[in-house]
């Protein structure tokens, strides 16, 4: 229950504060797109709110008021920056040849979050919710809208809040909250995907299948990968640009370009945007151990692997998933 501002003492404000921590850092991943520049966010809103606390009121709810902080703090960091990316937002899928394989580390590109900074308990509606709307493509398509709109948007369709609660958060009327929701429904309908795209349950069957997946790719046994993967699946490997569309195409590049990859182990890893992840390590060059190579996001559907994102950027990312540098 959340305690009137105007009873609270200083601990019990940092308390109450820090009690927002994990939905803070939810809503900023949404608006930024960036594990990193979400936990900038809140740190910023949880100082700018402590240090404006003597000037805050009570005329509103605390969480309101806090989500209007964390919203102008988001705001001003989208200010003029380029939208955050991933390879299929910059162009159309390409053959798997190493010549279309262009590695842009100057792209701001779409970073994975892991769930385990979210939140883990509470009710079991909500948290489904929590996992579906941090789904990669959807945040991906949320990239894609005026910062405004992202974040009617999200507080409205994902948060539940009303539109006369977000229409006071960004200083505008209940008709523009209502319009700039419109526009952006109508831009995440082009793109395909809703806050609402269900994650299938890890069932048995859901465990059985990822685990045929670990055995066939560190085996690399070409029959077996095949069985397992969704004939239109995707795959894409950030900051390449390249990615893939089609089961065949996909194998044709794990046996071709990327067949370096032969000998790799998988390291479950908490998962990232509500979906499985692993840390890939590739046999070193050195000859012991292996060394990491990419943070594996795998999606299915029923009973297929649909899509697989490789996120190169290990040294950034491995720490922020608990993965070891190196493995024997």
């Amino acid at each position: 229950m959340e305690v009137p501002s105007r009873t609270l003492a200083p601990t019990e404000l940092e308390s109450q504060l820090e009690g927002y921590r994990s939905e803070l850092t939810g809503y900023c991943y949404r608006m930024l797109g960036s594990p990193f520049e979400a936990e900038d966010a809140v740190q910023e809103t949880l100082l700018r709110a402590w240090r404006g606390f003597e000037r805050f009121e009570g005329r509103a709810a605390v969480r309101s008021w806090i989500y209007r902080i964390a919203t102008n703090v988001c705001l001003d960091m989208l200010d003029g920056r380029n939208r955050r990316a991933r390879p299929m937002d910059l162009g159309p899928a390409q053959a798997p040849v190493v010549e279309n394989a262009h590695w842009l580390p100057e792209v701001a590109w779409l970073e994975p979050i892991p769930d385990s900074v979210l939140a883990e308990a509470g009710d079991p509606a909500e948290l489904a919710v929590t996992r579906e709307s941090i789904r990669l493509a959807f945040v991906a398509a949320l990239q894609h809208l005026p910062p405004r709109q992202r974040a009617a948007l999200i507080l409205c369709e994902v948060l539940r809040w009303k539109a006369k609660e977000v229409a006071e958060l960004l200083d505008t009327s209940v008709a523009s909250v209502n319009s700039a929701l419109q526009r952006a429904r109508e831009t995440l309908e082009v793109s395909g995907v809703s806050s609402n795209d269900p994650e299938p349950e890890m069932d048995e069957a859901r465990k059985q299948l990822l685990a045929r997946y670990v055995q066939a790719f560190e085996r690399y046994v070409l029959s077996a990968l095949t069985a397992l993967i969704q004939e239109d699946a995707k795959q894409s490997m950030p900051p390449y640009d390249l990615w893939l569309q089609g089961r065949e195409n996909i194998l044709s590049w794990w046996f071709g370009p990327g067949v370096g990859c032969r000998g790799s182990r998988l390291l479950p890893t908490t998962g990232a945007n509500g979906s499985v992840a692993f840390g890939q390590y590739k046999p070193s060059e050195s000859g012991r151990g292996r060394d990491p190579w990419a943070l594996l996001v795998v999606e299915t559907a029923k009973d297929r692997i649909v899509e697989f994102t490789f996120f190169l950027d290990t040294a950034k990312l491995f720490p922020l998933f608990g993965l070891p540098d190196h493995i024997d």
